[in-house]
């Protein structure tokens, strides 16, 4: 029977990125993610936000770019795959587990970063906006 493994995640890191050398020598980094959601409950009757946190996983040249250019509260998306982590309880002795993300695919989502200053022209910041107020069809050529 075949099988499928693959998660996308977009969100913003919960902590600051600390590289790591693996025994062999490889870099690696694991990284928190804060994935919202945001819904109307009737029964509340207002906006509710439910936060996820998901551990996720970078190495080598991803680890090291994360590193770069990545900060707390940085926008991001990752695409991997989920793995599960086994290990035994030292206080209660019993069988524990959690699933993080093995990181394949990293793409910078937010924008440029505090301190890195916008050097474009007037006009090209210009052309970056969206139209005023696009309600009509009247500019769609078909």
């Amino acid at each position: 029977m075949a099988s499928f493994n693959s998660i996308t995640l977009l969100g913003n890191l919960t902590r600051d990125i600390e590289l790591r050398q693996t025994p062999g020598g490889s870099v690696v980094c694991d990284v928190g993610l804060a994935v919202n959601e945001k819904y109307y409950s009737k029964a509340k009757d207002e906006m509710v936000e439910n936060v996820c946190f998901i551990d996720c996983t970078l190495f080598g040249k991803k680890a090291e770019l994360a590193s770069e250019y990545l900060r707390k509260g940085s926008q991001v998306l990752f695409q991997g795959r989920l793995q599960q982590d086994t290990w035994q309880d030292k206080e209660s002795g019993g069988n524990r587990s959690k699933h993080k993300v093995m990181v394949d695919v990293m793409t910078f989502v937010g924008g440029r970063s505090e301190g890195v200053q916008d050097t474009r022209s007037e006009a090209e910041k210009f052309y970056d906006r969206p139209p005023a107020n696009s309600d009509t069809d009247e500019d769609v050529p078909f």
